[in-house]
């Protein structure tokens, strides 16, 4: 065993679900695994995206010998762009990959108009070299195809990031995951395992992807009228057993969301999906069919916003109208944190008349990720030295180290980390290094920002209280007021005395202004910051509440 230490640094996926990203260093060199992003919560108004704080790596860009996905799902590939345009583009490092994520990335480049970047398809078992690294994917079974755990070695030891895994042993694709070479990596020795936590709270072991198709065919000969299915749109399996029961049936396919289209045509690209000939048909021909004779595939099962569901659920669809009659089918469960959005998207479905079917009514989708059992076979399999559990909260977390404790790993060997804090290793054992950057950045559009972003701060508080805008005309000379102020307020609580409230306003702005005359104060600066603070306090005595106060002061 080297004396180097060997460093793994997670920046995104510990304490949160979504926005996985791990670091792996040694000898001055780096290895990226993930790139992923997250949706933003309720309270982060008008975020498109929320990406892992990535500064760390800033001054490291000539450091990074590769970065790899395990898979295409957009928390694990989706911050690609912005971190590959963020480090710079003159150098880019090669990012690595199965064909589908690499497809995936490929078209999500293109979008950003980024091409001068090495994407390079992996085959399973095939070591590729970087630096002071051996890097090999192996293949696992997950909800979209291509998926692996990556097991990079150093002179130190292995570290084996499993990426999102079940151990399916019926797959859609008849490809089960490869628990040969992780045995064979567990004989070798495995010194550190960072493991998917994801259902570390769920017992027993996952259902089969392979016994949704039947489920689904058993609903839809239920059903009278039109169907829609709402899934991942990475999950191309499912999109595969929706078009199998619906071909069995006698129906017509529409695929509606642009994510949708686009991954469904990659993986009939990559011969993942296979679709008979003449049984698409587009969104616009959907009223040309009986609607017993339609099914139609959508994105929004998360409740997002700008999604086609949830557009249809808000009746705002270009192209489809949902009406009584219509059956939905909810082929996914919810993301921790988008239990609203969902429940919102649901709640206006049945408004509509539409019935609606989700996994509490019938087995339509079986997780992606291992359960209990599952979790255990994979530490009884690699026998690592060290664990650091990863993608979950911080409560799977704790219930994924306690099941390696069951396994028989020592508790000074198990490390329950958070973003941001490095685990280093050497000869001489693990410990915890010195805390990093970590966090989030945010997306608005295209352009990204900072997590303390004042925009954010500014949002939070126009919903919760409203605005003033006041506007003061005063003489040049003297400082005095010579028009009336003018006061326009939006968002604020509904004042039954609205106008007599503006006439008090007007009265305090006077008042403010004829005090600062008297005290010689003419830099608009400082009138506009006198004005902000005690029309602020005013308005605070009769509304008891702090609405965004924005003065501004015209000389004339």
């Amino acid at each position: 065993m080297s004396s180097g230490t060997l460093r793994v640094l997670p920046l995104g996926g510990l304490g949160e679900i979504g926005k996985n990203m791990t670091v792996v260093e040694y000898d001055d060199r780096i290895i990226v695994v993930d790139t992923g992003l997250r949706f933003p919560t309720a309270e982060q108004m008008g975020i498109d995206l929320v990406l892992p704080d990535f500064s760390y790596l800033r001054g490291r860009v000539e450091d990074i010998e590769a970065i790899v996905i395990t898979h295409g799902h957009e928390d694990h590939l989706g911050a690609l762009p912005w971190v590959l345009r963020e480090l710079g583009l003159d150098n880019p490092p090669p990012v690595y990959g199965g064909p589908l994520a690499m497809a995936m990335a490929r078209s999500k480049l293109d979008e950003h108009r980024i091409r001068d970047v090495v994407l390079e398809d992996v085959p399973d078992g095939e070591t590729i070299e970087a630096g002071p690294f051996d890097i090999e994917l192996i293949h696992m079974t997950h909800s979209i195809p291509d998926s692996n755990a990556v097991a990079i070695t150093t002179d130190v030891g292995t570290v084996l990031i499993t990426g999102d895994y079940k151990f399916d042993q019926t797959p859609v694709d008849g490809r089960p995951a490869d628990m040969a070479r992780l045995a064979e990596l567990g004989r070798e020795g495995v010194l550190l395992l960072c493991g998917d936590s994801t259902n570390a709270d769920r017992p027993g072991y996952s259902p089969s992807e392979s016994r949704v198709g039947p489920h689904l065919e058993e609903v839809f000969s239920r059903c009278d009228g039109r169907i829609v299915v709402t899934s991942f749109a990475s999950n191309i399996h499912r999109v595969q057993q929706v078009v199998d029961a619906a071909a069995a049936l006698g129906r017509k396919v529409a695929l509606v969301g642009r994510s949708m289209r686009k991954n469904v045509n990659i993986g009939r690209s990559l011969g993942h999906i296979e679709v008979p000939e003449g049984m698409l048909i587009q969104p616009r021909e959907i009223d040309d069919f009986p609607d017993e004779r339609v099914v139609i595939i959508s994105t929004g099962s998360q409740g997002e916003p700008l999604s086609a569901l949830r557009r249809m659920a808000h009746n705002d669809h270009r192209q489809v109208k949902l009406r009584q009659g219509d059956t939905v089918v909810f082929s996914a469960t919810p993301i921790p944190g988008n239990e609203r959005a969902v429940n919102e998207t649901i709640d206006r479905l049945y408004h509509i008349g539409c019935d609606v079917i989700t996994t509490a009514d019938a087995p339509v989708h079986a997780s992606g990720h291992g359960y209990q059992e599952e979790m255990k076979l994979m530490l009884n399999l690699t026998r690592p030295r060290y664990v650091m559990p990863m993608h979950g909260d911080f409560k799977r977390i704790h219930l994924h180290a306690q099941l390696a404790e069951s396994v028989g790993i020592d508790s000074d060997a198990i490390f329950q980390g958070e973003n941001g804090l490095p685990l280093e290793i050497s000869e001489r054992g693990a410990r915890w290094g010195d805390k990093v950057q970590s966090g989030m950045i945010f997306v608005d559009g295209v352009d990204i920002g900072d997590p303390a972003d004042v925009a954010l701060r500014d949002r939070r508080m126009l919903s919760a209280d409203g605005i003033f805008i006041v506007v003061a005309t005063i003489s040049e000379q003297d400082g005095q007021s010579v028009v009336p102020p003018e006061v326009i307020f939006r968002g604020v609580p509904f004042v039954a005395e609205a106008d007599e409230l503006i006439e008090e306003i007007r009265g305090a702005i006077e008042d403010s202004l004829a005090q600062a005359a008297r005290d010689r104060v003419r830099e608009v600066d400082l009138l506009q910051q006198q004005l902000h603070d005690d029309l602020a306090a005013f308005v605070y005595d009769k509304l008891k509440r702090r609405p965004m106060v924005l003065p501004v002061v015209v000389e004339v």
